[in-house]
């Protein structure tokens, strides 16, 4: 099995209609669901929800001195606004619990295999 990230992501800064409370519950329990069965697959491993990115701290070398600095480390409209990390036998499962995820919250999910697992190398 070879582990991916699916990286969710989200818009900073996009004033959207508010969401009905019914459809955003349903909108939990579908997920709840979909992360029920991966769990109940054997895919899930790990999963989180981020803060907003004006809460990271980066964290970067000057020379010899440690700096922190407010974030994010990248100036963009786009951000990381949760991740799951899976186990999924190939490229197709993992798409296959990607498509799900995105179905339920329609947001981007970027599909990445880790490197070091299963035959893949590690570079």
């Amino acid at each position: 099995m070879t582990r991916y990230l699916l990286s969710v992501h989200t818009r900073a800064n996009v004033t959207v209609e508010p969401v009905p409370e019914e459809r955003m519950r349903e909108s939990h329990e579908r997920l709840g669901r979909i992360e029920r069965d991966m769990a109940e697959a054997g895919a899930w491993v790990f999963s989180g929800r981020l803060h907003d990115p004006d809460t990271a701290t980066v964290v970067r070398m000057a020379g010899d001195e440690v700096l922190t600095t407010d974030g994010p480390f990248a100036e963009s409209k786009d951000h990381l606004g949760g991740f799951y990390v899976i186990e999924a036998p190939d490229l197709d499962a993992a798409l296959g619990w990607a498509g799900k995820v995105t179905a339920c919250i329609g947001v981007p999910i970027e599909v990445r295999p880790f490197a070091g697992f299963a035959d893949e190398p590690m570079v």
